[in-house]
């Protein structure tokens, strides 16, 4: 019999996506499709169920189809549709233990891919400039979808010493962005005007939702000749932006807060229903965080097709344009960096775009 894959979270768009990719590979016999609601969109043949992994019925789902890999993508920091954050945290942490106690009954499986984040760092004054799998983080996160991935992986890693002949695969990403991104990032940037920290023009990384799809694929299979895809990786495009790059590309002006003002600027957003402008996504926009993708380029021989930058440039592309055309934008800019300095003989440098 032929690999069978059960897949959580294809009621979004990522996991819909990825059901219909890993259908196509020639050593998968079967996609079993999992999530509390019908997804909106088609997943080709795959075999959908409509369970709820907060549920034990879920170790039934494994047990009936005789499920080989799991691919855990039901953890995050969005709520679908009318959803509530207590719902999501509720999913990511009782649902991810949920699912784990019945994948350690389960004979029959023998890899398990999870989707995690680069939240599990935090983001904080004194962080490292850039961060390693290894690297512990300076304060742990203390609430949001950050402390939930840092429950998560715990969890994944318990499970790993009870069941050491299972491959588990843990894929820290870093913020999602593509034309079809659904997240709090995402709408922050999709506001017609942004507003920033003052004083703080954090580093951004992004990896783009077909590099997630590619990374997925890989971690779901055996390991190339030469490659291990058993262990911690963090995925990201190469390189970084400015959040005033990011600005400047979207043509959206931005408003700086001084930051005790900050979390009220939040609370309003949140309460007008524009953005979930939550305090972990505060920190990101005040600190940044970087993280190194060494071990994701020579260990799991994965290389993105997309850089960070390329990966903005197609999320700006479906967005639309902002209020000022970003060609404008950045040439005033570069004009206003040319001025003489007052009291100053040396001219400025200019600005990056």
């Amino acid at each position: 019999m032929g690999k069978v894959v059960l897949v959580t979270g294809v009621a979004r768009q990522l996991g819909g996506r990825f059901v219909r990719r890993i259908q196509r590979d020639p050593e998968v016999d079967r996609v079993v499709a999992v999530d509390a609601v019908p997804p909106e969109h088609h997943l080709g043949g795959a075999d959908f169920v409509r369970a709820d992994i907060r549920q034990p019925a879920i170790a039934r789902v494994l047990a009936e189809h005789s499920v080989d890999t799991v691919v855990h993508l039901d953890v995050t920091g969005y709520p679908l549709g009318g959803g509530s954050r207590t719902s999501v945290k509720e999913t990511n942490v009782i649902g991810t233990m949920q699912l784990l106690g019945a994948c350690q009954k389960s004979p029959s499986v023998k890899r398990l891919v999870v989707k995690s984040s680069t939240n599990v760092y935090g983001s904080a004054p004194r962080d490292p400039a850039v961060f390693t799998e290894t690297t512990p983080p300076k304060s742990l996160p203390s609430g949001g979808f950050a402390k939930d991935t840092v429950e998560v992986e715990g969890y994944v890693r318990g499970f790993a010493r009870r069941r050491p002949d299972v491959a588990v695969c843990v894929l820290r990403f870093a913020n999602i962005l593509g034309p079809t991104a659904d997240s709090p990032l995402a709408d922050y940037f999709s506001l017609p005007i942004l507003p920033t920290v003052f004083g703080y023009d954090p580093r951004l990384q992004f990896v783009h939702e077909d590099d997630v799809i590619d990374v997925l694929r890989i971690a779901s299979h055996e390991p190339e000749r030469g490659t291990l895809n058993s262990g911690t990786f963090n995925i990201a495009g190469d390189g970084v932006l400015l959040l005033s790059q990011c600005a400047r590309r979207l043509g959206r002006p931005t408003v700086p807060v001084l930051l005790p003002a900050v979390s009220w600027v939040g609370t309003a957003l949140r309460t007008l229903g524009m953005t979930d402008f939550s305090p972990e996504q505060l920190r990101l926009l005040t600190h940044g965080r970087v993280v190194s993708t060494h071990q994701m380029r020579e260990t799991l021989g994965f290389r993105a097709k997309y850089t960070t930058a390329e990966t903005f440039t197609d999320f700006v592309r479906s967005r639309g344009p902002g209020l000022l055309p970003p060609e404008a934008l950045a040439g005033a800019v570069d004009r206003i960096a040319a001025l003489p300095v007052l009291g100053s003989g040396h001219p400025p440098t200019q600005s990056a775009t």
